[in-house]
């Protein structure tokens, strides 16, 4: 194999490229924007208010050259292919002027022959303005609707290239993944899926193949694994193989803070009488997953269960780590998913209108135990099922499961982000006048593609989605059945309003916050000088270009005013908001952990960000943890201790997630900010494994002669939480530091 990272020259095309170098150094895997910033063509969009300055670069077209004078013509016998694991997105491919392939889908690689064309001088990638491709498919398609003025939905490119609530609209191209040169004589593996079960204490390996010929003649599909080998004869010109192998009492692949995560070697090959021809290799890890959807006394559950073990998902959901996804590599994959597993989190969600994350990606979650739920990539909106776009759909699904399919942490399937909601609520169907809008793709095909591909994959039809919901009428969105999504807080509500439901799965909820302040320093200026200098930051035309949410600074003034106050100061106000996003996200974390089994899962919306913007993240783009991070550490803790309120009066819940019981006195305390003791009470407390236990509190504890200058303080074992009785802009609290004393300072609960 030959990468072919190097020699490649871009070239803009079309009205507006004269403002541009005729040609530049381009490097491969990249983009145009990455290649014109190194170029000094155009300033980082990153950077200020230049995005908004770009949209000019949106209806070029582009060239990509590279010699081809370093690739040998084939021996005899042999065959050589160019290979394309990603062309963002509209893109002709020609040798020497000869065109050999095309593409129209950013989620697909490409193989292209040309043996028969070496020697050859030439190879030329040409992409097509992906705003006049995505204008027209959409025209033609007649405008389904989706959450944005923008076509990202008549065309198979990332959604959030057209830009979102918290990224830019940037609309890339480019060769974004690797391009190589591969050689083969006979035949080849051209697609290995590995179905892996555990049925009786036995791991099972299922492996289907499908071969590529160059020649006749027999050869031998084998696979081994721990120790573990079995082969079969495959008979020339057979394009599907398949053979199985079995593994005796293995160890089995738990999510982190169940057990461990054993990996083995598979190997898979592909030889004839004298060599081998082609190998493929990946680890596996043997477990069992499926999702609990029985009706129960409150609605319907959606429970993941692992290797027969229920589990509560303390989940995030991810976004690209970079709007310019080229640049996103396996250290910068592994940095943030130890972040993640750090804050005690245990699942991923991949949300819809991001991209198919690469190998590093759920390698990384494999070895850390994090479980991932993919969705397929649909987002917001309306799509057709007919045409390009239903077979490129197809296409994409199958590539893809089958590439993602060797991994333990894959755990769910989604058929797309609030496609069935938006159907239902957002007026779609006025619109579409009788015309189909992807129900079919959530409904039949995806589902149809797991089953064949990945049956040891849970599938769900979208998120949020109540299982049933289309048979019994039951919104899609309804929290007392299957996955729920919570943005009216935020958008809205107040956050204490968290409570208002006990959703069987929260898979999306979350709070606005800027960036660090150094982060702000970094990308954002005005005339020259940081945004944090600069009076009345927060109005600024370069504060709100990176604040992409619809009214996002009254939102956060709003949400913030109950609570903590609306600081005047810009710092104040920076730090205010970024404590308001910790409080708000533990209060959900913690509600819906106190009830545990009815509440099954929570995904906050969102662990990272693509770019340096004010969001949802709990890591800003530079990798900076945010207080939301620290607050998650917390509210997922495998201990933790939760005081709410309700029709019955105060309790404190004690939530173990763990294999062991736990066991102690609780203490609780009514305090003086000063320490002063004003009631207590304790009582011996112990609480099974993987499960809560909720306690009354008696009223000597909740009724405060003085709410604004007391504290109720609840100690089990090692595990602390102090709750206020007036809202913290209200407390009579001393900015003075504590230094003396071996008493803990109260804090609100969920701060940092």
């Amino acid at each position: 194999m030959t990468r072919l990272d190097s020699g490649w020259l871009l070239h803009p095309l079309g009205e507006g490229s004269a403002l541009l170098p005729e040609r530049l150094d381009a490097q491969v895997p990249g983009c145009v924007h990455t290649d014109l910033v190194r170029a000094g063509a155009i300033a980082d969009p990153y950077l200020d208010t230049n995005a908004s300055g770009q949209a000019w670069l949106f209806n070029l077209d582009w060239r990509y050259v590279r010699d081809l004078a370093d690739i040998e013509a084939p021996t005899d016998g042999e065959r050589v292919e160019i290979v394309f694991d990603g062309l963002d997105t509209f893109a002709e491919i020609s040798v020497d002027g000869r065109v050999v392939g095309s593409s129209a889908n950013m989620h697909r690689a490409l193989r292209v022959d040309v043996t028969d064309l070496l020697p050859a001088r030439e190879l030329r990638v040409d992409f097509a303005s992906p705003t006049r491709t995505a204008d027209a498919e959409a025209e033609r398609q007649r405008h389904r609707p989706s959450a944005y003025p923008t076509p990202f939905n008549a065309v198979r490119k990332m959604a959030a290239s057209f830009g979102w609530d918290w990224g830019p609209d940037l609309r890339t191209s480019g060769i974004w993944r690797p391009a190589t040169v591969e050689r083969w004589r006979h035949a080849r593996l051209a697609e290995v899926v590995p179905r892996v079960r555990v049925e009786d204490g036995v791991g099972i390996v299922e492996i289907t193949t499908s071969l590529d010929w160059a020649s006749t003649g027999e050869v031998t599909l084998a696979a081994e694994i721990a120790g573990r080998r079995a082969e079969v004869r495959v008979a020339n010109g057979q394009r599907r193989a398949s053979l199985t192998v079995q593994v005796d009492d293995p160890a089995l692949w738990w999510p982190v803070g169940y057990g461990e995560q054993p990996l083995e070697a598979l190997r898979v090959t592909l030889s004839d009488d004298d060599s081998t021809l082609d190998a493929w290799e990946r680890r596996v890890g043997f477990r069992t997953v499926e999702v609990d959807r029985s009706p129960d006394e409150f609605g319907t559950r959606f429970t993941l269960t692992v290797n027969g073990v229920p589990v509560f998902a303390k989940g995030v959901n991810w976004i690209p780590d970079d709007h310019f996804v080229s640049r996103i590599d396996a250290d910068r994959y592994r940095r943030r998913l130890v972040q993640a597993r750090d804050a005690h989190i245990n699942l991923v969600r991949v949300w819809g209108g991001g991209i198919y994350e690469a190998e590093a990606f759920y390698e990384a979650c494999d070895e850390l135990g994090l479980l991932v739920w993919q969705d397929f990539l649909l987002a917001c909106a309306a799509y057709d099922e007919a045409g390009p776009l239903r077979s490129e759909m197809e296409a994409e699904a199958r590539e893809n499961v089958a590439r993602l399919v060797a991994h333990p942490s894959l755990a769910v399937l989604n058929g797309g982000n609030e496609n069935v909601w938006g159907y239902e609520d957002w007026g779609w169907k006025d619109l579409l006048e009788g015309r189909s809008w992807g129900g079919w793709y959530a409904a039949e095909m995806f589902p149809a593609v797991t089953a064949e591909l990945a049956p040891g994959v849970a599938y769900s039809v979208n998120s949020p989605y109540s299982p049933g919901a289309s048979a019994t009428g039951v919104h899609p969105n309804d929290p007392d059945h299957g996955t729920h999504h919570q943005w009216e807080v935020w958008n809205r509500i107040d956050y204490t309003h968290y409570r208002d439901d006990i959703p069987r799965f929260a898979s999306e909820f979350g709070y606005q916050a800027p960036p660090a302040w150094r982060t702000l320093q970094d990308w954002l200026h005005v005339d020259g000088q940081p945004i944090t200098s600069v009076p009345g930051a927060k109005e600024t035309a370069v504060f709100l270009e990176h604040q992409k949410a619809e009214d996002g600074n009254r939102k956060l003034d709003e949400g913030m005013a109950p609570h903590l106050g609306v600081p005047a100061d810009f710092a104040d106000w920076h730090w205010a908001t970024q404590l308001q996003q910790a409080h708000a996200v533990a209060y959900a974390v913690d509600h819906y952990r106190s009830h545990w089994p009815r509440t099954a899962g929570s995904i906050v919306w969102q662990l990272n960000d693509c770019w340096p913007v004010t969001s949802w993240a709990a890591i800003d783009y530079e990798e900076r943890r945010k207080p939301l991070w620290y607050a998650l550490r917390q509210a997922y803790a495998p201990r933790r201790l939760v005081v709410a309120t309700g029709d019955d009066g105060w309790s404190v819940t004690a939530v173990n997630d763990t294999d062991h019981a736990w066991e102690d006195v609780l203490q609780a305390r009514r305090e003086t900010f000063d320490g002063g003791l004003l009631a207590a009470d304790s009582s011996q407390v112990a609480v099974p494994a993987r499960s809560v236990l909720r306690l009354p509190l008696t009223a000597a504890l909740v009724a405060p002669g003085d709410a604004q200058g007391e504290a109720l303080v609840v100690e089990l074992g090692a595990e602390r939480v102090v709750e206020l009785f007036a809202e913290v802009k209200d407390a009579h609290l001393s900015p003075t530091r504590r230094t003396s004393g071996s008493r803990r300072p109260p804090r609100a609960t969920g701060s940092t």
